[in-house]
Formats: C-alpha cells, sequence, structure tokens
C-alpha cells in the first residue's frame, strides 16, 4: 500500500496492512531537521520567482520530514490559500499521490476567549437568529474555501473547531444541536460530495456530544482526549462501524510521565484502537514545541512495534 492507500483505508474504515499514523501539526521539526516549515510572512516582500523557490523548497522540506517520520498523511499549514494550493501541487508533481494531503477546513463556532465564549452565550439566549446567521456565513465560507482547496491537489480535511474542555462541551447538547450540528454536518456533506475526505478534531471530553459527532458522518474523530478522560476503548465499543478513530496518544504523559507511563498509553491506543480497523495511530493533540524529542520518538517505536495486524 502506498501511505495514501493506507490512510484512506483506516479513515474510512477498512483494515490496512498496518496502522498508519499522521499528525495534526509537527512542531519539532527545528529538533529533527533543522528549522520549521515556512510561513506566509516569509514570503512578504518577494517577487513571484522568488516565491515559487520557497514553495518548492518548503514542498521539499515537507516531504523530507514526513518521510523521515514515516507518516501517511502530511497536514499543510501556516500558508494562504493560494500558496497552500501550490505546496500540495508541487508535492505531487514529486511523488504523485504517495501522500494524503489535508488541511484545516472547518468552518463553525468553536471555544473562544473568556469573553468570546460571554459574548456567544448571551447572544444564544437572546438573539438566537443573528447565531444562526453567523453559523449560516462561516459554514457557507468554510465550503466555498473547501472547494477551492479539494480542486487544488488536497485530499480532505481536518476539521479544527474544538468544542469541549476537559468537563464537557462548551454548550449543552441542545444547544450544539442547533448552532453546531447541522452547519458541521453540511461541510462535511460537501466534502464528501467534491470526492474529500473529513476528519472532525476536537479536544476534550466529547462524550456528552459523542451522537451528534457521529450524526454529521465524518469519515474519522481525532483526538479521543484521554486528559479529560475518553477512553479509546469504550469509543471503538461505541462508534466501531459508524466512525473511523483518531488518537490518543496521552500528551501530559509525554511530557511530565515516565517513559513507561508512554509505553503504556501507545501500547493502551493500539490494542483498543486496532481491532477490526478504523483506526490511525496519534497523539491526542500534537508533537508540541518543549516536548523532550526523545519522548515522541518513542511513540514512534511503539508504533512500529505494533502497528501490523
Amino acid at each position: 500500500m502506498t501511505h495514501a492507500q493506507r490512510f484512506i483505508t483506516a479513515i474510512t474504515g477498512g483494515t490496512p496492512d498496518y496502522v498508519p499514523t499522521f499528525e495534526l501539526e509537527y512542531q519539532l521539526a527545528p529538533l529533527t531537521h533543522g528549522h520549521d516549515f515556512l510561513k506566509e510572512d516569509e514570503l512578504a516582500g518577494l517577487n513571484e520567482k522568488e516565491i515559487e523557490q520557497k514553495l518548492r523548497e518548503n514542498a521539499e522540506f515537507i516531504l523530507k520530514v514526513y518521510r523521515d517520520l514515516d507518516h501517511d498523511a502530511i497536514c499543510i499549514h501556516y500558508l494562504s490559500d493560494e500558496h497552500l494550493i501550490r505546496t500540495a501541487q508541487l508535492i505531487k508533481e514529486m511523488v504523485g499521490n504517495e501522500y494524503f494531503l489535508m488541511t484545516h477546513g472547518d468552518g463553525t463556532f468553536s471555544i473562544t476567549d473568556g469573553e468570546g465564549m460571554e459574548e456567544l452565550a448571551y447572544a444564544m439566549y437572546d438573539d438566537p437568529d443573528s447565531v444562526k446567521a453567523q453559523a449560516e456565513e462561516k459554514c457557507v465560507r468554510a465550503i466555498e474555501r473547501n472547494r477551492k482547496l479539494l480542486a487544488g491537489g488536497f485530499d480532505g480535511f481536518i476539521l479544527c473547531c474544538d468544542y469541549c474542555y476537559n468537563a464537557g462541551p462548551m454548550m449543552s447538547p441542545e444547544m450544539f444541536a442547533e448552532f453546531v450540528t447541522p452547519y458541521l454536518a453540511r461541510i462535511i456533506a460537501d466534502i464528501k460530495a467534491h470526492g474529500g475526505y473529513a476528519i472532525k478534531h476536537t479536544d476534550g471530553n466529547i462524550m456528552p456530544i459523542l451522537d451528534q459527532l457521529i450524526s454529521t458522518q465524518p469519515h474519522a474523530l481525532h483526538s479521543i482526549d484521554p486528559m479529560a478522560g475518553v477512553d479509546i476503548k469504550k469509543v471503538k465499543e461505541l462508534t466501531q462501524g459508524k466512525v473511523a478513530l483518531c488518537g490518543n496518544v496521552h500528551c501530559a504523559a509525554m511530557q511530565t510521565g515516565t517513559e513507561q507511563d508512554v509505553i503504556d498509553s501507545c501500547e493502551y491506543c493500539l490494542k483498543y484502537g486496532k481491532p477490526g480497523g478504523g483506526y490511525v495511530f496519534t497523539t491526542s493533540n500534537i508533537p508540541f514545541k518543549g516536548l523532550p524529542l526523545e519522548r515522541y520518538q518513542l511513540v514512534l517505536n511503539v508504533w512500529k512495534q505494533h502497528r501490523d495486524y
């Protein structure tokens, strides 16, 4: 299998040759490869030829990083839509469809800062029609953007609006059903209608809204957050045959736990995520800046030991 074939097989509920892996972001590139990925502000003031050269160098660098990590899907970030599309095109010119390419693609309400959440909470009670109008505008904007990115070479999206704190969702399940679920469902349906794949990401305790997330019919859910008490064993039992799962190595253990804590978390994920297919191995957030490099290398080593079906 190619990396992309393996990844698509898993997120569509199948059983590939072995469990694929990816990360929403990889922030350790400066440690492993000497520098970070290209960011849009680094292109300011350059002419078209210089921009094209920078994008080509970045595409080569992206391939180098993710090939060395042995990831199956690549999330491309930090660039304008125009330059995201050109980067995807360059990668496909270099390696064809070897990797599954995705970027952010959500357009629903998400957790904001305290002031923003207070404003949203009042509006949902005092003027729900205006909130629905905002939700509609965000939804339509996301759909239009996603169509453009799919036509430009992307295979799918990670839908990165966080809905939940560790204690539970940012709004009641009843309000979530009114102000989020129908719009998320439309975004996902349109991605599918245009040949793409959708992975819904949210941290936190998703259990009170798990049924609604499943009802929107994403291909997969990410990240099945153990720091919020979400147990991949239980979620697998509830969702198998309905949606694939991506997760859920304990990120706090990666930072502050022992090596055995990390190994135990990895092995638990693989033990309960693998059966029946429909599983992608990832951390429960990202390999973040400040994380000791050897901890993420340990995560990958355990995955390689136990990834085969």
